[in-house]
């Protein structure tokens, strides 16, 4: 998280809260977050749930995530900062999610998809466990879209300027090496956008933050 914050210059806190107050929540329904251990998107949804009143006791609220250490600080986390709504917790794979078919209205997965090995098999799970309807939120580090010039500085940032600073800040270079190689090789945001209506969301559009560096993908089961 403290990375992120150096990334984006804080950025991402704010893209977070922007998408979280666009989901419509409501009364009712079951939300899962995907490679959610953090627990800072969830704390966002309880949060947005409570100041517009909802009846918490008839919702669901579900943190998935393949990281059972990371999970545990985000349960201490979310406690130290008075969360007190049940969440469910689970210890799973996102291309094989133990949940029953058809049974979320949202799920969000947010900086996670690119450390999936199998994409399609994880969007086609995500599909499975919505329900007729049911959105879903994918938040990633995407392709930059901007000047030529720019591109390349970007590049030698996320292979170069990465691991310089994740040695200075949490004294891993080598997590964030893999980082930036990762994100130079996740797919660009139209593939993304192909390979997430290939598993049958429709409505499925994108919507870039800083030129690119983030986006936003959405789409539905209908």
């Amino acid at each position: 998280d403290l990375m992120n914050d150096v990334m984006s210059l804080g950025l991402h806190r704010l893209w977070k809260r922007e998408i979280v107050a666009s989901l419509n929540l409501q009364s009712g329904m079951n939300i899962m977050d995907l490679a959610g251990g953090t627990g800072d998107i969830m704390r966002l949804i309880i949060r947005e749930s409570e100041r517009l009143n909802l009846d918490m006791n008839s919702m669901q609220f579900m943190i998935a995530d393949i990281n059972a250490a990371m999970m545990e600080v985000g349960r201490g986390r979310l406690i130290d900062d008075g969360i007190l709504t049940p969440i469910q917790w689970l210890c799973g794979d996102a291309e094989a999610l133990p949940v029953n078919d058809n049974q979320f209205d949202i799920v969000m997965i947010s900086f996670g998809l690119r450390n999936v090995t199998d994409r399609p098999k994880a969007l086609a799970e995500i599909y499975r466990v919505l329900k007729p309807g049911g959105q879903f939120i994918c938040l990633e580090m995407s392709a930059f879209q901007g000047p030529k010039p720019l591109k390349i500085l970007y590049e030698k940032y996320l292979l170069k300027g990465l691991p310089f600073m994740g040695k200075m800040v949490s004294r891993d270079a080598e997590s964030y090496r893999y980082l930036g190689e990762s994100v130079l090789k996740f797919p660009e945001q139209e593939t993304l956008q192909k390979m997430i209506e290939s598993v049958g969301f429709e409505e499925v559009r994108y919507h870039n933050y800083l030129k690119g560096v983030v986006a936003v993908h959405r789409g539905f089961k209908l």
